[in-house]
Protein backbone atom coordinates (compact mmCIF):
# COMPACT_ATOMS: atom_id res chain seq x y z
CA UNK A 1 0.00 0.00 0.00
CA UNK A 2 1.70 3.47 -1.29
CA UNK A 3 2.36 6.05 1.77
CA UNK A 4 0.71 9.19 2.01
CA UNK A 5 2.67 12.09 0.97
CA UNK A 6 4.22 14.22 3.50
CA UNK A 7 3.82 17.79 3.51
CA UNK A 8 5.35 20.84 5.02
CA UNK A 9 3.20 23.75 5.86
CA UNK A 10 4.18 27.05 6.02
CA UNK A 11 2.25 30.13 6.43
CA UNK A 12 1.55 32.97 9.71
CA UNK A 13 -1.34 32.40 11.88
CA UNK A 14 -2.97 29.44 13.39
CA UNK A 15 -6.22 29.91 11.62
CA UNK A 16 -4.23 29.26 8.80
CA UNK A 17 -2.23 27.04 9.79
CA UNK A 18 -5.85 25.08 10.46
CA UNK A 19 -7.19 25.56 7.38
CA UNK A 20 -4.65 24.06 5.54
CA UNK A 21 -3.60 20.86 8.35
CA UNK A 22 -7.54 20.07 7.76
CA UNK A 23 -7.75 19.99 4.14
CA UNK A 24 -4.05 18.14 3.80
CA UNK A 25 -5.67 15.67 6.01
CA UNK A 26 -8.81 15.29 4.00
CA UNK A 27 -7.06 14.60 0.51
CA UNK A 28 -5.27 12.16 2.06
CA UNK A 29 -1.62 13.98 2.95
CA UNK A 30 0.12 14.11 5.95
CA UNK A 31 1.37 17.59 7.73
CA UNK A 32 4.88 16.94 9.12
CA UNK A 33 5.97 19.88 10.12
CA UNK A 34 4.93 23.82 10.07
CA UNK A 35 7.13 26.70 9.29
CA UNK A 36 6.92 30.66 10.07
CA UNK A 37 8.91 33.12 8.90
CA UNK A 38 9.67 35.05 12.26
CA UNK A 39 11.02 38.01 9.81
CA UNK A 40 9.68 39.89 6.65
CA UNK A 41 13.27 38.44 4.94
CA UNK A 42 16.19 35.96 5.49
CA UNK A 43 18.65 37.34 8.19
CA UNK A 44 16.87 39.95 9.63
CA UNK A 45 15.81 40.54 13.28
CA UNK A 46 12.17 39.02 14.26
CA UNK A 47 9.22 41.37 13.15
CA UNK A 48 7.97 42.59 16.59
CA UNK A 49 4.49 40.76 17.01
CA UNK A 50 6.09 37.69 15.43
CA UNK A 51 6.45 36.52 19.57
CA UNK A 52 3.07 36.67 20.03
CA UNK A 53 1.93 35.04 16.86
CA UNK A 54 4.54 32.28 17.84
CA UNK A 55 2.45 32.27 20.95
CA UNK A 56 -0.59 31.64 19.22
CA UNK A 57 0.26 29.22 16.54
CA UNK A 58 2.05 26.79 19.64
CA UNK A 59 -1.53 27.23 21.64
CA UNK A 60 -3.39 25.69 18.56
CA UNK A 61 -0.76 23.83 16.91
CA UNK A 62 -1.46 19.65 16.74
CA UNK A 63 0.76 17.37 19.58
CA UNK A 64 3.72 16.43 18.30
CA UNK A 65 3.78 18.60 15.29
CA UNK A 66 7.35 20.85 15.14
CA UNK A 67 7.56 24.29 14.51
CA UNK A 68 10.19 25.42 12.34
CA UNK A 69 11.41 29.47 13.03
CA UNK A 70 14.75 29.50 10.56
CA UNK A 71 16.47 32.37 10.24
CA UNK A 72 17.84 32.23 6.93
CA UNK A 73 16.93 30.91 4.04
CA UNK A 74 19.90 28.12 3.84
CA UNK A 75 18.42 26.59 7.17
CA UNK A 76 14.76 26.52 6.27
CA UNK A 77 16.36 24.50 3.22
CA UNK A 78 18.32 21.83 5.73
CA UNK A 79 15.48 21.31 8.11
CA UNK A 80 12.84 20.79 5.62
CA UNK A 81 15.46 18.25 3.73
CA UNK A 82 15.14 16.42 7.22
CA UNK A 83 11.43 16.29 6.80
CA UNK A 84 11.70 14.47 3.16
CA UNK A 85 8.75 16.33 2.37
CA UNK A 86 6.53 15.11 -1.06
CA UNK A 87 5.08 18.61 -1.17
CA UNK A 88 5.17 22.10 0.52
CA UNK A 89 2.14 24.31 0.62
CA UNK A 90 2.77 27.87 1.46
CA UNK A 91 -0.01 30.91 2.34
CA UNK A 92 1.31 34.18 3.59
CA UNK A 93 5.21 32.92 4.18
CA UNK A 94 7.08 36.17 3.76
CA UNK A 95 10.44 35.02 2.50
CA UNK A 96 11.30 34.62 -1.75
CA UNK A 97 12.15 31.06 -1.49
CA UNK A 98 15.11 29.54 -2.85
CA UNK A 99 15.49 26.89 -5.46
CA UNK A 100 17.37 24.40 -2.79
CA UNK A 101 13.62 24.47 -1.39
CA UNK A 102 11.84 24.51 -4.58
CA UNK A 103 13.68 21.66 -5.96
CA UNK A 104 13.16 19.63 -2.46
CA UNK A 105 9.40 18.27 -2.81
CA UNK A 106 8.62 15.62 -6.05
CA UNK A 107 5.41 17.52 -6.22
CA UNK A 108 7.05 20.76 -6.00
CA UNK A 109 6.04 24.26 -3.56
CA UNK A 110 2.65 25.54 -4.48
CA UNK A 111 1.31 28.77 -2.82
CA UNK A 112 -1.65 30.15 -1.47
CA UNK A 113 -2.65 33.80 -2.97
CA UNK A 114 -5.26 36.41 -2.01
CA UNK A 115 -6.23 37.81 -5.83
CA UNK A 116 -7.10 36.68 -9.12
CA UNK A 117 -2.91 36.35 -10.69
CA UNK A 118 -1.41 37.84 -12.38
CA UNK A 119 -3.25 40.71 -10.71
CA UNK A 120 -1.56 42.48 -7.29
CA UNK A 121 1.02 39.74 -7.55
CA UNK A 122 3.61 40.84 -4.19
CA UNK A 123 3.07 41.00 -0.54
CA UNK A 124 -0.52 42.83 0.07
CA UNK A 125 -3.18 42.21 -2.70
CA UNK A 126 -6.18 42.31 -0.32
CA UNK A 127 -4.49 45.79 0.75
CA UNK A 128 -4.54 46.72 -2.75
CA UNK A 129 -7.62 45.62 -3.58
CA UNK A 130 -9.27 47.72 -0.84
CA UNK A 131 -7.24 50.98 -1.52
CA UNK A 132 -8.71 50.72 -4.66
CA UNK A 133 -12.11 50.11 -4.28
CA UNK A 134 -12.65 46.78 -5.12
CA UNK A 135 -15.92 45.15 -5.06
CA UNK A 136 -14.72 41.62 -4.60
CA UNK A 137 -11.58 40.03 -4.61
CA UNK A 138 -10.50 36.24 -5.51
CA UNK A 139 -8.03 33.55 -4.38
CA UNK A 140 -5.34 31.46 -6.45
CA UNK A 141 -3.49 28.59 -5.75
CA UNK A 142 -0.20 28.46 -7.80
CA UNK A 143 3.21 26.77 -8.16
CA UNK A 144 6.03 28.55 -6.91
CA UNK A 145 8.90 29.65 -8.96
CA UNK A 146 11.93 32.06 -8.44
CA UNK A 147 9.88 35.16 -8.10
CA UNK A 148 6.87 35.66 -6.47
CA UNK A 149 3.78 34.82 -7.51
CA UNK A 150 4.74 34.13 -11.41
CA UNK A 151 4.53 30.14 -11.32
CA UNK A 152 1.65 28.43 -13.05
CA UNK A 153 -2.09 28.56 -12.19
CA UNK A 154 -3.24 25.58 -10.83
CA UNK A 155 -6.41 26.76 -9.44
CA UNK A 156 -8.45 30.16 -8.88
CA UNK A 157 -11.95 31.63 -8.21
CA UNK A 158 -12.81 35.24 -7.88
CA UNK A 159 -16.37 36.85 -6.91
CA UNK A 160 -15.54 37.30 -2.63
CA UNK A 161 -17.27 40.41 -1.70
CA UNK A 162 -15.45 42.98 -0.13
CA UNK A 163 -17.67 44.54 2.08
CA UNK A 164 -17.62 48.46 2.92
CA UNK A 165 -16.49 47.61 6.66
CA UNK A 166 -14.02 44.73 6.07
CA UNK A 167 -12.19 43.47 8.87
CA UNK A 168 -9.24 40.90 8.95
CA UNK A 169 -11.53 38.86 10.81
CA UNK A 170 -14.60 39.12 8.72
CA UNK A 171 -12.68 38.33 5.57
CA UNK A 172 -10.55 35.67 7.36
CA UNK A 173 -14.18 33.72 7.79
CA UNK A 174 -15.28 34.50 4.25
CA UNK A 175 -12.14 33.59 2.09
CA UNK A 176 -11.05 30.91 4.90
CA UNK A 177 -13.79 28.05 3.24
CA UNK A 178 -12.67 29.24 -0.17
CA UNK A 179 -9.01 28.18 0.33
CA UNK A 180 -9.87 25.09 2.15
CA UNK A 181 -12.53 24.16 -1.58
CA UNK A 182 -9.39 25.35 -3.80
CA UNK A 183 -6.60 23.58 -1.88
CA UNK A 184 -8.66 19.88 -2.01
CA UNK A 185 -8.84 20.45 -6.06
CA UNK A 186 -5.22 21.46 -6.13
CA UNK A 187 -3.85 18.77 -3.87
CA UNK A 188 -5.56 16.37 -6.34
CA UNK A 189 -4.32 18.17 -9.38
CA UNK A 190 -0.66 18.34 -8.23
CA UNK A 191 -0.49 14.74 -7.60
CA UNK A 192 -1.42 14.34 -11.17
CA UNK A 193 1.45 15.84 -12.03
CA UNK A 194 -0.66 18.46 -13.33
CA UNK A 195 1.76 21.52 -14.34
CA UNK A 196 -0.37 24.31 -14.38
CA UNK A 197 -1.06 26.78 -16.84
CA UNK A 198 1.00 29.75 -17.11
CA UNK A 199 0.01 33.46 -16.22
CA UNK A 200 -0.44 35.95 -18.83
CA UNK A 201 2.45 38.76 -18.08
CA UNK A 202 0.79 41.35 -19.52
CA UNK A 203 -2.25 41.44 -17.18
CA UNK A 204 0.00 41.57 -14.01
CA UNK A 205 0.03 44.22 -11.34
CA UNK A 206 2.28 44.40 -8.24
CA UNK A 207 0.66 44.70 -5.13
CA UNK A 208 3.92 45.82 -2.52
CA UNK A 209 3.54 47.20 0.75
CA UNK A 210 1.70 51.19 1.07
CA UNK A 211 4.42 53.84 1.13
CA UNK A 212 4.87 55.96 4.04
CA UNK A 213 2.54 59.12 2.58
CA UNK A 214 -0.28 56.94 2.53
CA UNK A 215 -0.39 56.97 6.54
CA UNK A 216 -1.29 60.77 6.54
CA UNK A 217 -4.56 61.58 4.74
CA UNK A 218 -4.57 64.78 2.32
CA UNK A 219 -7.96 66.35 1.45
CA UNK A 220 -7.32 67.35 -1.48
CA UNK A 221 -7.84 64.02 -2.58
CA UNK A 222 -11.07 62.60 -3.65
CA UNK A 223 -13.60 61.36 -1.08
CA UNK A 224 -13.50 58.00 -2.22
CA UNK A 225 -9.69 57.67 -1.83
CA UNK A 226 -9.88 58.93 1.20
CA UNK A 227 -12.54 56.64 2.37
CA UNK A 228 -10.83 53.71 1.30
CA UNK A 229 -7.39 54.32 2.73
CA UNK A 230 -9.34 54.39 6.02
CA UNK A 231 -11.53 51.46 4.93
CA UNK A 232 -7.58 49.85 4.40
CA UNK A 233 -6.11 50.74 7.81
CA UNK A 234 -8.91 49.33 9.07
CA UNK A 235 -8.49 46.27 7.84
CA UNK A 236 -4.37 46.15 9.15
CA UNK A 237 -6.48 45.64 12.41
CA UNK A 238 -8.25 47.29 15.24
CA UNK A 239 -7.87 50.85 16.38
CA UNK A 240 -5.57 51.56 12.97
CA UNK A 241 -5.72 54.73 10.85
CA UNK A 242 -3.99 57.29 9.28
CA UNK A 243 -3.32 60.59 10.46
CA UNK A 244 -5.20 63.70 9.26
CA UNK A 245 -5.88 67.35 10.55
CA UNK A 246 -8.83 68.56 11.02
CA UNK A 247 -10.03 71.61 12.11
CA UNK A 248 -6.48 71.97 13.03
CA UNK A 249 -6.20 69.30 15.12
CA UNK A 250 -4.06 66.37 14.86
CA UNK A 251 -6.07 62.54 15.00
CA UNK A 252 -6.08 59.25 13.75
CA UNK A 253 -9.04 58.73 11.40
CA UNK A 254 -11.07 55.62 11.85
CA UNK A 255 -13.78 55.71 10.17
CA UNK A 256 -15.24 57.62 7.31
CA UNK A 257 -18.81 57.75 5.10
CA UNK A 258 -19.13 58.81 1.86
CA UNK A 259 -22.85 59.38 2.58
CA UNK A 260 -24.32 62.08 5.07
CA UNK A 261 -23.79 60.49 9.00
CA UNK A 262 -23.20 61.23 12.15
CA UNK A 263 -19.73 62.63 12.64
CA UNK A 264 -17.41 65.82 11.26
CA UNK A 265 -18.37 66.74 7.61
CA UNK A 266 -14.44 67.77 5.79
CA UNK A 267 -14.68 68.88 1.84
CA UNK A 268 -12.76 66.47 -0.23
CA UNK A 269 -11.78 67.31 -4.14
CA UNK A 270 -15.51 66.06 -5.42
CA UNK A 271 -17.31 66.43 -2.44
CA UNK A 272 -17.85 65.78 1.42
CA UNK A 273 -17.01 62.88 3.44
CA UNK A 274 -17.77 62.52 6.75
CA UNK A 275 -15.50 61.46 9.87
CA UNK A 276 -17.44 59.21 11.90
CA UNK A 277 -15.03 57.73 14.84
CA UNK A 278 -10.76 59.50 15.40
CA UNK A 279 -9.38 59.69 18.03
CA UNK A 280 -6.68 62.27 19.33
CA UNK A 281 -3.17 61.89 17.79
CA UNK A 282 0.00 63.41 17.76
CA UNK A 283 1.66 65.58 14.63
CA UNK A 284 3.23 63.25 12.49
CA UNK A 285 7.22 63.01 13.09
CA UNK A 286 8.25 63.97 9.20
CA UNK A 287 6.57 66.21 7.37
CA UNK A 288 3.56 64.54 5.08
CA UNK A 289 0.53 65.71 2.94
CA UNK A 290 -0.63 69.18 4.15
CA UNK A 291 -4.49 69.07 4.75
CA UNK A 292 -6.69 71.77 4.48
Amino acid sequence: MPKSPRVVLASFGPDQFATLHSTCEQAGFVPVSYAYSRSKRPRQRSSPNSGRIVGEVLNAIPPGMDLLLPGSADGLATALSGYCPDLVVVYGFSWKLPETVLRLPRYGVINVHTSLLPRYRGPAPVLWAIRNGDADMGVTIHRMDGEFDTGNIIVQRGGIPLDDDITQESLSARINPVIGDLLSIALERVATGFPGTPQDDSEASYAGFMEPGFSHVDWSHTARDIHNQVRTFRHMGSGRGPLGQIDGRWVKILRTSTTRAEGIRVDCADGPLWVTEFVPAEPPATDGPTPR
